[in-house]
């Protein structure tokens, strides 16, 4: 898979760094995978979710969140990071409003 935006998780893991490690590591298992839809998502991360157009990931033992929208054709393997937060911010549901249409 190819990430995009990934900016946006340098600059989250430049205001939490115990958090790159976690990060890196979600990022190593994503570049490797091949995903043709949710459940191969699942395999690589037991934990992801969907929330209408995105899919959600546990960082970190649950600490924090990232919000990805995902293309699955095999031509394009994308994984668009759309958002990173603490698990608290998570919960405040402001993310939602992005997951509203595809990528």
């Amino acid at each position: 898979m190819k990430i995009v935006n990934y900016e946006i998780i340098v600059r989250f893991t430049k205001k939490h760094a115990d958090a790159r490690a976690a990060f890196k590591r979600w990022r190593d298992l994503t570049e490797a995978a091949i995903w043709r839809s949710h459940d191969d998502v699942k395999r690589t991360f037991p934990s992801a979710d969907k929330y209408k157009a995105c899919t959600i990931f546990d960082i970190g033992g649950n600490k924090y969140r990232l919000i990805a929208k995902i293309n699955y054709d095999q031509h394009i393997q994308i994984v668009n990071v759309r958002e990173t937060m603490t698990h608290a911010e998570y919960d405040k549901d402001k993310w939602k409003s992005d997951c509203e249409s595809g990528q």
